[in-house]
């Protein structure tokens, strides 16, 4: 059943990354700053879930998110699929922050853009510093955001060290962070594996922490107590709850 799975997933892969991001591109000019273009990213995710054969649940602190505040959600990335996973399940709009590579694809580039997903250019501290603003103005407007603060994939499923960019965002627009652990992804397809395996993916969610009244010079400690919640979150492997 896998290797059919493995398939249909690279099918769809191709064929609706094309489709929903041509939707998306228009979506965003009929309703720019709307909604709009990330409804059709999650269709798109949850279209390429339902040929993988990976379904999503929700644990952890879900009540304690408030539906009209805008937060930092901070995930661990072990996965292609934690992209997937994050926008087929987070409750909430939100805004990806984003390496300023994946904004160069032609066609899913520009889609991603006009739909005020920001990207950020780790080879230019200027424009990274510009993105931030450009980010923590978002959050501060009422538009939730994610973070992968490692900056990259694992490459064990083991958590990263974290940089500093999310939380000088978070601290910027003095939003809530979220820690977000995602369970599961790494057993579907680890980096650079090209088979998938389907199984249940868990969005296991932290109680918020307020970041307001924190100044810049906070930024370790944050990222400290951001690592440690992250950290415990991930001890627990149950998937069938």
């Amino acid at each position: 059943m896998w290797i059919i799975r493995t398939f249909l997933y690279w099918f769809a892969l191709v064929v609706f990354t094309i489709v929903f991001s041509i939707m998306a591109l228009f979506a965003s000019f009929i309703d720019p700053g709307g909604n709009s273009a990330h409804q059709c990213a999650r269709a798109w995710a949850k279209t390429l879930l339902l040929f993988a054969g990976v379904k999503v649940r929700l644990q952890g602190a879900v009540e304690a998110i408030d539906l009209e505040t805008p937060y930092v959600f901070m995930a661990n990335h072990q996965s292609a699929f934690d992209i997937f996973v994050l926008l087929a399940g987070l409750p909430v709009p939100f805004r990806w922050v984003a390496k300023a590579e994946l904004f160069k694809i032609p066609i899913f580039g520009p889609s991603m853009r006009r739909a005020g997903y920001i990207s950020i250019n780790r080879d230019n501290p200027r424009d990274a510093v510009r993105s931030l603003n450009e980010a923590a103005k978002k959050i501060r407007e009422g538009i939730s955001v994610i973070v992968f603060p490692e900056g990259t994939r694992s490459e064990d499923g083991k958590l990263l060290p974290f940089k500093s960019g999310g939380f000088v965002l978070a601290i910027k627009s003095q939003a809530p962070i979220v820690p977000t652990a995602l369970v599961g992804t790494f057993e579907i397809k680890p980096r650079g594996r090209f088979w998938v395996r389907p199984r249940t993916a868990i969005i296991r969610f932290g109680a918020p922490v307020e970041t307001k009244g924190l100044k810049t010079r906070d930024k370790e400690d944050l990222k400290n107590r951001i690592h440690g919640i992250l950290h415990e979150l991930l001890k627990d492997n149950n998937i069938t709850a």
